[in-house]
């Protein structure tokens, strides 16, 4: 890995307390080598409202505001407010949540910031699921998979409804920028965010970051199982412009999703014809993607 992208200034320290093979503090870690020091980050109930430890015990070199599960939009405009009113241009305001409070409690404060216009930078680390309170279902958590409130076994009671689509929500907003990221390709991830970074406006970005406790793997398969999701396109990685959308990495043919999903224990009890089920709608959405860059591209001279 070329240390000229990733920088090696350390702004999360050792000492969290977050679980082996934690998705989510990669995500942190690189989020602020991306930033910066003149970062602020605010943070709702989730896995990192706990990660720092109790106080007086910290592991960011950032100032961080904790705050309730819903208001991270609004608790990340306010801070902005609050800076501009005193005049302060050259510091990076994070809302830094999970799937479940963003894309769930979270998504009436986030579309209001967004909609305003705020300068600042959401990002949703999606984990899939509720995993600070217990592995429960979110809107994020994908079709098949087990949680506690989505049991197995005789009820084959696993998750049903599709994973909410937060990238096509957000541009339907009409925001200058929003991404989709993974800890497992942190050049891509900390070019974005820097990306974000120098762009006036609300913007969004979504990592991907594996739960190994809820997911029910290995905590050394992190970031094998990141790689994977995007061989199959499972999670493909992305960027939207101004509506144009362009793909980060393009696999010259796709590995079949089963690769992906074997790993997790939360997709083992699925039967063959679920798995492809979820092929075909893998594939289905790849090819969805691939015709929106086409064609927005194409509309740039507009």
């Amino acid at each position: 890995m070329p240390k000229k992208t990733i920088p090696e200034e350390e702004y999360m320290n050792t000492g969290h307390v977050g679980c082996l093979g934690c998705g989510a503090c990669h995500a942190m870690r690189y989020t602020l080598k991306a930033l910066g020091p003149k970062t602020i980050v605010s943070i709702p109930a989730c896995c990192w409202a706990v990660m720092p430890g109790p106080f007086p015990a910290k592991c960011l070199e950032v100032p961080l505001i904790n705050t309730a599960f819903e208001v991270t939009g609004a608790s990340i405009s306010g801070i902005k407010a609050a800076l501009d009113a005193k005049g302060i241009t050259d510091v990076t305001v994070v809302g830094f949540a999970g799937d479940g409070g963003t894309a769930d409690i979270g998504i009436q404060a986030l579309s209001g910031m967004v909609e305003r216009g705020t300068d600042v930078i959401y990002i949703m680390y999606d984990n899939e699921a509720y995993m600070n309170t217990g592995i429960q279902r979110s809107s994020s958590t994908p079709v098949g998979a087990w949680t506690t409130t989505t049991p197995v076994g005789t009820t084959k009671d696993w998750k049903k409804q599709p994973k909410k689509n937060m990238m096509d929500i957000m541009v339907a907003h009409k925001i200058p920028y929003a991404a989709t990221c993974s800890i497992g390709f942190p050049e891509d991830l900390i070019k974005k965010l820097r990306k974000a970074k120098e762009i006036r406006g609300p913007k969004f970005i979504q990592i991907y970051a594996p739960c190994p406790t809820g997911w029910r793997m290995q905590p050394d398969k992190t970031i094998e199982v990141c790689r994977l999701a995007i061989a199959t396109g499972a999670v493909p990685l992305y960027e939207v412009e101004n509506g144009v959308y362009n793909i980060s990495r393009k696999p010259a043919e796709l590995k079949p999703v089963k690769d992906y999903l074997k790993i997790q224990g939360r997709f083992r009890h699925l039967p063959e014809e679920e798995l492809e089920s979820i092929q075909k709608n893998v594939t289905r959405e790849w090819k969805i993607l691939l015709k929106k860059e086409e064609f927005t591209k194409g509309l740039v001279d507009l």
